[in-house]
């Protein structure tokens, strides 16, 4: 039986391309996302059309109960045995004007999300001996961000739950990782940065592009990297 992998916030340019390159890599991929489903619907059909397995979830991962419940929909089919908790999003502010709302918000998405979908599959997950989680988080976790204190707030404890989680589940066959990108060629970062700024603040001097974020977490997801676990691991051309 094909081992299978669920992507949240799937939809998105980082999700999709991770969606591409499990797919590729022969896993049944879940495709998850809350409030994009014609995007998942046709990135599904796109992997299918390729050749590869992949089906939508929709729910939202920042209520408890119903991703509890989608999750053990999706289990009763067989467990899920690599996890890429990628759903995140950001609402900046300079902190003497950021609302409770945005913090909350921000905080909710990226790391209640994570507790959420993460707590609901690892029981069937540890039963299999095997497995993969890997959170994407982001160099803003590593170097800070202006604006972003609730994003590299939430972005951070990921790191140090990655660090945690590593540890209690390492004698059962699974590994835990953060993947910290930088300044990746997405819809949302090219209304953030433009090309000069890019220049300014990344070494390399461009983009990265999302294959090959998505290259580091097939690595991560794959027999190779058994041995590699509780590394947060940043793809940023140098940044830091």
């Amino acid at each position: 039986m094909c081992k299978r992998a669920l992507v949240t916030g799937g939809s998105g340019s980082i999700g999709a391309a991770i969606c591409q390159r499990l797919a590729a890599d022969g896993f049944d991929v879940i495709i998850h996302t809350h409030r994009n489903l014609v995007k998942a619907t046709a990135l599904a059909v796109s992997i299918r059309d390729a050749g590869g397995r992949a089906v939508v979830a929709a729910f939202d991962i920042t209520d408890r109960e119903t991703t509890t419940q989608s999750i053990q929909a999706l289990i009763a089919s067989g467990p899920i045995q690599v996890l890429i908790n990628n759903a995140g999003i950001h609402d900046d502010a300079a902190f003497p004007g950021l609302s409770p709302q945005q913090w909350q918000e921000v905080i909710d998405v990226s790391l209640n999300g994570f507790f959420h979908v993460t707590q609901a599959v690892l029981m069937p997950m540890i039963r299999t001996r095997w497995g993969r989680i890997i959170n994407i988080t982001s160099v803003a976790a590593l170097m800070g961000n202006r604006g972003q204190v609730n994003y590299a707030a939430a972005k951070g404890a990921l790191h140090a739950a990655t660090k945690s989680l590593a540890l209690e589940v390492a004698s059962r066959g699974i590994t835990v990782n953060a993947v910290a990108p930088g300044i990746i060629a997405t819809e949302m970062s090219a209304q953030a940065f433009d090309a000069a700024r890019i220049t300014q603040m990344v070494p390399m001097g461009r983009a990265g592009q999302p294959a090959e974020v998505a290259d580091l977490v097939g690595f991560l997801a794959s027999e190779k990297a058994a041995y590699i676990s509780g590394q947060i691991i940043s793809v940023n051309g140098a940044m830091v």
